[in-house]
């Protein structure tokens, strides 16, 4: 079904009459009547552009196409936009459905990224836009968080009690991390994270990089906590996303690390991973 007076195409009702999932070519089909109700599959890229006028209208959700990502991330950037708005937003790797067709990317697309908020609603990369765009009808965030919110603390290697855990900022610490945990988080090393380094004391520590910046500025915390006996490493802002902590342990490689984490067995050039659990195992 059509709607009368956009170019847009029912293709999945609510099950508790939420709204509707509706397909449209373009991100510039989206309409008054979609605020807070439908779910918005449209068949553009979801650059800062398009997401400005999917989020005029504030739909339940959004998906679009990744158009290859391009350079800086400008294809997906809207995915960023929409987030700071708290608005769900999702896109299809553009080579699993067809560009300009709202209804064929509904029918046969991948998802390739997401942003939180549709990621606190279930989706995930490698999901059908289909299942995707379910869940964006069907499901609210559990609830509602502020900037400062832990978020993405994630265990991602264990020896006993003791844990490498990835986040998104030193911010995010915990009590219990103290002389304890390795966290690798997804800020820079610059004297600003100092004082979160010096209060979170944890057993070893891996943060960006910063791009390095003048003067090495990005990692000159490594330096100044280490007569404090911290152990702490830098991965290069180049490979790793920056904000990401899961990004920093997966994608994360080693440019830089004080005496205390080459004493314990870190090198220049190291995968994150494999220097997070060195980091964790040894003293």
């Amino acid at each position: 079904m059509t709607t009368s007076d956009t170019p847009q195409t029912v293709v999945a009702r609510s099950r508790s009459d939420r709204g509707n999932v509706v397909a449209m070519d373009s991100a510039y089909h989206v309409a008054p009547h979609n605020r807070d109700r439908d779910v918005c599959v449209n068949a553009s890229y979801c650059g800062v552009l398009p997401a400005r006028f999917l989020a005029e209208h504030r739909p339940r959700g959004a998906i679009g196409m990744d158009c290859g990502v391009g350079p800086e991330g400008s294809a997906i950037a809207g995915l960023w936009f929409l987030e700071a708005l708290s608005i769900p937003a999702a896109v299809a790797d553009v080579m699993s459905a067809h560009l300009g067709d709202g209804i064929h990317l509904y029918r046969h697309g991948v998802i390739s990224y997401a942003n939180q908020p549709a990621r606190d609603r279930g989706v995930e990369c490698g999901m059908t836009v289909a299942d995707a765009a379910e869940r964006l009808l069907e499901h609210d965030a559990p609830t509602h968080r502020a900037a400062a919110d832990i978020t993405n603390r994630t265990i991602m290697y264990s020896d006993g009690d003791r844990h490498v855990i990835a986040t998104d900022s030193i911010a995010f610490a915990l009590p219990e991390d103290r002389d304890r945990n390795v966290l690798v988080t997804a800020g820079h090393t610059g004297r600003s994270a100092v004082p979160y380094l010096l209060q979170a004391q944890p057993h070893g520590f891996i943060c960006s990089d910063g791009g390095r910046g003048m003067d090495d500025s990005g990692i000159v915390g490594l330096v100044m906590v280490e007569t404090h006996g911290l152990a702490g490493a830098t991965v290069d802002a180049r490979y790793a996303r920056m904000g990401s902590g899961m990004s920093h342990y997966h994608d994360g490689v080693i440019s830089a690390a004080n005496v205390h984490a080459i004493a314990r067995g870190v090198r220049v050039g190291m995968p994150c991973s494999e220097a997070a659990r060195i980091l964790l195992l040894n003293s």
